[in-house]
């Protein structure tokens, strides 16, 4: 594959919100949320489950790496 796709960022797009309405939802500085979106950093786990929480999916969710193509 070669390219890590970032499961936050995923989630964010299927769920319609920006990494700024992420900030606002968990009262965390832009710039960190920012980090986590580009893989620059990750969260700890007990901020993943928060940030789960608050866009109402699993963490395995925000974890799962592999990428399922149903077309082919």
């Amino acid at each position: 594959m070669g390219k890590d796709i970032n499961r936050l960022n995923v989630v964010l797009a299927e769920k319609k919100l920006t990494n700024k309405s992420l900030t606002e939802k968990l009262g965390k500085d832009q710039a960190m949320v920012s980090k986590w979106c580009t893989n620059t950093t990750q969260p700890s786990l007990e901020m993943l489950m928060k940030i789960a929480k608050v866009l109402e999916v699993e963490v395995n969710d925000l974890l799962r790496n592999d990428v399922v193509n149903e077309e082919n």
